[in-house]
């Protein structure tokens, strides 16, 4: 059987395909991340929260956040190892993985729009050119993070008319000096940004709301999709929340720069399981 992993900083979805028959083929641990735990760390991670059957798995194929580059890869990779006790083990990025579920063996553009924002230009096999995100800070254009300091920004300098503001203030009992607190003060900004996409996706139907949205994606293809070669001939993908829940809005700003749209996904865990899958029946195996 193959086992195989889209992992982020929150956590790791798992799955086992390559019998069909199985009934619990699925389950959740914690986030996986290289570049903040350790071997052991993660090691401790999977004793406490894998629950699927250990016997059979005769491969595994993680993509995760954090897993960049080879120094980073074999801290993941030896607890996995030790865990699970095979060698067959390939462990890719995040950006990979999306790559591979949006695009199989296709050339594509590939992007990832969830908390944060990334893409990249897949040749059917690999990313063969990769726009960085840059982050929250000074990047990562188009995800909820984006998204929700541009709303924020926006409220608090009454850029807003006086509908949404009074809205806002009606549904978030907060104020400008907790806002900032947060912002400023306290760990994991992004996802603190990205929350009040759910702000946005209530009154996507007010004009602003949508056009706030809209030129977040056409930010976001500006300055990272057009400095792809060709991409005015490649569909492109698309996979994470924001870009599952904003859809009308993306396909605007799609549209406006005469990109062509190929498929939108709230996960790339399906994909991924059939990539694997067709590319274990191409070598031979489970037959």
């Amino acid at each position: 059987m193959i086992l195989i992993a889209d992992s982020g900083s929150t956590k790791t979805e798992w799955r086992l395909c390559g019998k069909p028959e199985l009934l619990d083929k699925t389950c959740l641990t914690k986030g996986i991340n290289p570049f903040h735990q350790t071997t052991e760390e993660i090691l401790n991670s999977l004793k406490e929260g894998f629950t699927l059957d250990l016997d059979e798995i005769e491969e595994i194929h993680f993509y995760g956040a954090g897993c960049a580059n080879p120094e980073k890869t074999d801290i993941v990779k030896k607890a996995l190892h030790i865990f699970f006790g095979t060698e067959n083990i390939s462990v890719d990025s995040d950006l990979t993985g999306a790559a591979r579920s949006l695009c199989g063996n296709k050339a594509g553009i590939a992007c990832i729009l969830g908390t944060g924002s990334n893409s990249c230009l897949y040749d059917g096999k690999n990313v063969a050119h990769h726009v960085s995100p840059l982050g929250y800070l000074i990047g990562d254009e188009g995800s909820g993070a984006f998204l929700g300091k541009q709303l924020l920004g926006d409220i608090l300098k009454n850029q807003f008319s006086q509908h949404i503001i009074d809205l806002f203030w009606q549904e978030y009992p907060t104020n400008m000096a907790e806002i900032l607190d947060n912002i400023y003060k306290k760990p994991l900004v992004n996802k603190y940004l990205a929350q009040y996409t759910r702000f946005l996706s209530k009154h996507i139907n007010l004009s602003e709301i949508d056009k706030l949205v809209t030129e977040a994606f056409s930010l976001f293809i500006k300055r990272n999709l057009l400095q792809y070669n060709n991409i005015l001939h490649l569909e492109v993908n698309f996979t994470g929340s924001v870009a599952f829940h904003f859809q009308a809005q993306l396909i605007k700003a799609l549209n406006k720069h005469n990109l062509t749209l190929g498929i939108i996904t709230q996960a790339p865990m399906d994909g991924l399981e059939q990539y694997h899958l067709l590319t274990t029946m191409h070598h031979g195996r489970y037959n």
